[in-house]
């Protein structure tokens, strides 16, 4: 596709056509205290609304020189622990975690004009809490874990379908079977930002802020 065509493409499109989107009113005053039952509340939203995968988020996590990546996971959890995604510990961004353990964390939910976003340290849950919650989840998502060697080079799609059914074979008749390197990760997040779309470009933005006590300050950013 030529340039021209693509901006073509571009300014053909519209952000939260009405046809699909339902921009809700949103008074920040009236939010709780703390951005987890926020998120709690709105993450509900999403999924009554229909948003397809509400739980997958944009992960940006940085290598040792300070360059930045980003990849999309899915959400595990929120709680008093953070917020939980998990990968293996040799993957790339495993390996970017354990050089900087702090991370971003970018929910996008179109249906209702929405974005959250969280900033702060990421640690490593124990192995035992890590096997735990794959275990918890479906045979396909074991048997991935158990292909094993995220981001390493691959010699060609052929191998991987080898060591896939292989993995398969195991997850299905042992659901038990470990994967060493799986890691479950929490971020705590020091900030918490609520941003909510306006039809008249007045977006509400509310950023939480942890004051290092367990509280939080709250205010209003600009759109």
């Amino acid at each position: 596709m030529a340039a021209t065509d693509l901006h073509a493409l571009l300014r053909s499109l519209r952000i939260w056509p009405p046809e699909a989107t339902e921009l809700r009113p949103f008074d920040p005053g009236s939010a709780p205290d703390a951005p987890l039952p926020l998120f709690t509340a709105w993450f509900a939203d999403a999924v009554a609304a229909g948003q397809p995968e509400p739980h997958t988020v944009s992960l940006a996590t940085s290598d040792d020189e300070g360059r930045a990546d980003v990849r999309i996971v899915m959400l595990h959890g929120a709680d008093a622990h953070g917020w939980s995604f998990a990968s293996h510990l040799t993957s790339r961004k495993g390996h970017q975690l354990s050089a900087r353990p702090y991370a971003a964390l970018v929910f996008y939910w179109p249906v209702l004009g929405r974005q959250v976003r969280l900033r702060g340290p990421v640690t490593a849950a124990p192995s035992a809490e890590s096997q735990a919650d794959l275990h918890a989840r479906s045979t396909g998502a074991l048997a991935a874990a158990l292909t094993g060697r995220q981001s390493a080079p691959l010699s060609s799609l052929d191998e991987l379908r080898k060591e896939s059914e292989a993995a398969w074979q195991r997850a299905r008749t042992d659901p038990a079977a470990p994967s060493p390197t799986w890691t479950l990760y929490h971020l705590r997040p020091e900030e918490a930002e609520f941003f909510q779309g306006d039809p008249d470009r007045r977006h509400v933005r509310l950023r939480y802020e942890a004051d290092g006590d367990g509280g939080w300050h709250r205010h209003l950013l600009w759109p």
